[in-house]
């Protein structure tokens, strides 16, 4: 019983106990009952799986509320809200790596459901990580501040720019080291052959998957941190807000496209977040007021899909390749681009 009541970073053992046994029990359901068999996941489920899932991270708010204050779920809503945003740009990312890897969409789902224990694993190491640092030195915030404007500018200018798998250090050593097998087989990620194992591209793909949420996570924590510093909210609203996320993928993959303006809204997000910290000691705030963090976190989000939605992009023009006839000397056929010159009004 005292093991129980004892405290680990801030919180007591049983509000951790609690909070992994809810998310372990969901992922096990969802992977051992509603996909023991692996299927395409329509609109529908999707939709259906990811309202289930971020329906459980709201109502997690009223557990935070009830066990540590009101102060306290307005920061668990904004870290939420924040992180989930964050994501999204992942969600584009992951449809890349996918796409790249070839693989099905009746597999996708289990990778991505995998994928869950390595953010529980890791985001719970870099989390306490962070919790220690900065309990130990408090003017580390301003330097995590500084690093998100500095990012949320840097993505600002640099929105164009597409992921590139084949340049992921991590899936090219496996490639070195790895045995691999030239095709997928099944659902597996591992094959026996023989007397040895041999690592599927599903394994590839869950592991390019796992690196670049390790890469997003060194965003997203920093902006979360920023919001508060108290590890059990940080924590639970990363899990919760991953959960729904990766749910809501087979949806978001069809309509990324559609979201044009939505990364630079994340970028102003990135910037938002780190200048919180500087305005409050500007105007001597105790902290920047939490509910005022939460509407102009979702202001800036749903401004920019809606941007999206209303405001048409010019799209570039692509070149035309235009076959011409084999040289008279050579025999050799050749081609020549064409840039495509927009037609004037």
């Amino acid at each position: 019983m005292n093991l129980l009541l004892s405290e680990v970073m801030g919180e007591a053992v049983w509000m951790w106990g609690v909070f992994l046994t809810l998310v372990l029990a969901l992922l096990a359901f969802d992977l051992g009952v509603l996909h023991r068999r692996p299927h395409e996941i329509g609109t529908r489920e999707s939709l259906l799986l990811s309202a289930f899932y971020i329906s459980l991270g709201l109502l997690f708010s009223l557990w935070i509320w009830l066990m540590l204050g009101a102060r306290e779920a307005a920061m668990y809503l904004t870290g939420f809200v924040v992180e989930k945003s964050l994501s999204l740009d992942n969600v584009f990312v992951i449809a890349v790596i996918f796409s790249f890897f070839a693989i099905p969409k009746q597999y996708q789902h289990r990778v991505l459901i995998y994928g869950i224990l390595g953010v529980i694993v890791l985001r719970g190491l870099m989390i306490g990580a962070g919790t220690a640092i900065v309990s130990r030195f408090e003017w580390v915030l301003y330097l995590f501040a500084a690093f998100l404007v500095f990012t949320g500018v840097k993505m600002l200018f640099n929105c164009e720019r597409e992921y590139d798998v084949a340049a992921n250090p991590v899936q090219r050593m496996l490639r070195k080291w790895l045995p691999l097998t030239a095709s997928l087989h099944g659902d597996r990620f591992f094959v026996r052959s023989g007397s040895r194992f041999l690592a599927t591209p599903l394994l590839l793909a869950l592991v390019t998957v796992e690196f670049t949420d390790l890469i997003f996570a060194v965003d997203s924590i920093p902006a979360i941190f920023s919001i508060t510093t108290d590890p059990y909210i940080v924590y639970t609203s990363n899990i919760f807000a991953i959960l729904g996320l990766r749910a809501l993928y087979f949806v978001l993959a069809v309509m990324m496209d559609r979201f044009t303006y939505l990364k630079y809204a994340l970028s102003l997000v990135l910037v938002f977040i780190g200048s919180k910290i500087f305005v409050a000691d500007l105007f001597d705030w105790e902290k920047f007021p939490p509910s005022l963090s939460l509407a102009i976190t979702l202001l800036l989000i749903c401004g920019g899909m809606l941007i999206s939605l209303f405001v048409p992009r010019a799209s570039t023009p692509q070149p035309t390749v235009i076959d011409l006839p084999p040289h008279p000397t050579t025999g050799i056929s050749i081609c020549r681009t064409v840039p495509k010159v927009p037609r004037r009004s």
